[in-house]
């Protein structure tokens, strides 16, 4: 999704996410709520980032562009799960136990919002700079392949 931002526009990118979580929607075992909040955070990734390079099309506006959607896939993490993702899991399991899972390993973990503080922010970041990593290991050897060439 990040390639596809970055050699043919923010919307792309965001194509991208719609399309591959429509057909994982197929083989789901979320109800489609693991879907849905995949493509709400990996659209605020690739969208800020296309945006950015769409702007400075440089190799630094890529970089820049891609930290920034990570950051953005980060900060974007906490409403999409607190509201979307958990409420439905909580269905599933009881908060209670899904905070214990947390409290396991930071016994500092008193509620959901500090348990996505504590774990899925930085998680979710970490996540975003692989896959900024990852694309600028491969944007230079499949760049003709993008652009037709």
């Amino acid at each position: 999704a990040l390639l596809a931002a970055f050699s043919m526009g923010p919307l792309s990118g965001v194509g991208v996410c719609l399309i591959k979580n429509l057909v994982h929607l197929l083989a789901t075992s979320t109800g489609g709520v693991g879907e849905l909040s995949n493509f709400l955070l990996g659209a605020a990734f690739v969208l800020p980032a296309g945006l950015f390079y769409k702007y400075r099309k440089n190799r630094m506006g890529a970089f820049l562009g891609a930290l920034v959607g990570a950051v953005f896939m980060a900060l974007a993490s906490l409403p999409v799960n607190y509201f979307i993702t958990y409420p439905f899991y909580t269905l599933l399991m009881p908060l209670d136990a899904i905070l214990g899972l947390y409290q396991a390993i930071n016994p500092n973990v008193h509620s959901l919002l500090d348990a996505l503080i504590w774990f899925n922010i930085p998680f979710t970041l970490c996540k975003g700079l692989l896959s900024v990593a990852v694309t600028f290991l491969i944007y230079k050897r499949i760049s003709p392949i993008l652009k037709g060439r």
